[in-house]
């Protein structure tokens, strides 16, 4: 039996590729064994608590203060002495992390098969997202199979030259997002007991998340001035803002919207918490990826606090609206949504471009056919 190894380090990974773990170890044709880098430790131990899973092999590489290249060095040497041991005899690896890209790295010094989860997204600026936009193009020339969520990405991947491998599955974070909203349900009202004691009775509500490397400085305090000027205007709604722990968010943050009352600074939170406040949430504020993908298919609006995206099929499904970090379009554009009904019916109504839920099962098919080549 073909051993694979499951390589992740942050909480976006771990939402994505735990379903092809589960899907792997269910078949019984293929062994599967996760990897932890521990790029982000504390984020990625809510996910797997949830999943009720623990690494088979954790690198632990993460220090204090790390720089990309201190990480990206760590993470290649740890993964090559693994990988050494001959134990895998592939590795599978998802998006655009810098987990990803050392592994990617790894597999093609040692020569092991690498199948690519989430392949193809692209923003065509090598700095927007960084590094991450670099990271999914390396990984996609040394990958063997390319799992492309849409066929956007497939598209994507062929303008580059890449045809061969190349397989439109959906995004698993669909598989994660509807296996955690079902449990959740279940017990909607312990969640708001226990997670949003803090909202009245059918208050409007608006999640906001960010994290991107290029909007550290300026960026940052642009957002937070919108978002002073909206919690002035939409005094009767709560914003909900899960800080990142990173200090260039964490302070910026903490400084500007922490004294006004109808905003609520709360630490990162667990994947089935998210999923709670993006059910209770009427719109969302975000620079995350896999947000842009979770909360259309949950029926919530969203503005992407990014100039450019690799997800553009929201945008053109009409579900998204990238608006940037600049605040006059950011409070102009999440005003024209949240008092046009009409305007706001279209966005939740518009159709999830993303996928149905069973992404992880078709790849677990196409690793197994792979295996049996």
């Amino acid at each position: 039996m073909k051993t694979y190894a499951i390589v992740l380090g942050t909480r976006p990974e771990a939402v994505k590729l735990l379903p092809v773990l589960a899907a792997l170890r269910a078949s019984g044709r293929l062994g599967a064994e996760l990897v932890s880098t521990g790029q982000h430790r504390e984020m990625l131990d809510q996910v797997l608590e949830l999943y009720d899973v623990r690494p088979d092999v954790s690198l632990d590489l993460m220090t204090q203060n790390q720089s990309l290249a201190g990480l990206t060095a760590a993470a290649l040497s740890g993964l090559d002495a693994l990988l050494a041991t001959g134990r895998y005899d592939g590795l599978v690896v998802q998006g655009d992390t810098t987990t990803c890209f050392a592994a990617s790295l790894a597999a093609f010094y040692r020569k092991v098969p690498l199948f690519h989860v989430e392949a193809g997204l692209r923003t065509g600026d090598l700095l927007r997202p960084f590094p991450e936009e670099f990271n999914r193009r390396a990984t996609s020339i040394l990958a063997r199979l390319h799992f492309a969520p849409t066929e956007t990405a497939r598209r994507a991947l062929e303008a580059e030259g890449i045809r061969e491998g190349v397989h439109v599955v959906g995004n698993t974070v669909i598989d994660s997002l509807f296996f955690v909203r079902d449990r959740v349900q279940r017990s909607l009202a312990l969640h708001e007991e226990r997670f949003a004691p803090f909202l009245r009775p059918g208050q409007p509500a608006v999640l906001i998340t960010g994290h991107r490397r290029e909007s550290f400085g300026q960026g940052f305090e642009d957002i937070c001035s919108a978002i002073e000027r909206l919690a002035a205007r939409f005094h009767d709604h709560a914003f909900l803002y899960p800080v990142h722990l990173n200090p260039n968010v964490h302070q910026v943050v903490s400084r500007r919207l922490g004294g006004l009352p109808n905003v609520h600074l709360l630490p990162p939170v667990p994947y089935d918490q998210l999923v709670f406040l993006l059910l209770r949430s009427r719109l969302v504020l975000t620079d995350s990826g896999g947000i842009q993908e979770e909360a259309p298919s949950l029926g919530k609006p969203v503005l992407v606090l990014r100039d450019t995206t690799e997800r553009p099929e929201g945008v053109e499904a009409g579900c998204c609206v990238l608006v940037g970090t600049h605040p006059d379009r950011i409070v102009e554009t999440f005003s024209r949504i949240a008092t046009d009904s009409s305007l706001y019916d279209r966005m939740s109504q518009a159709q999830n471009p993303y996928g149905d839920g069973h992404a992880a099962e078709y790849i677990r098919d196409l690793l197994e056919k792979d295996a049996d080549r």
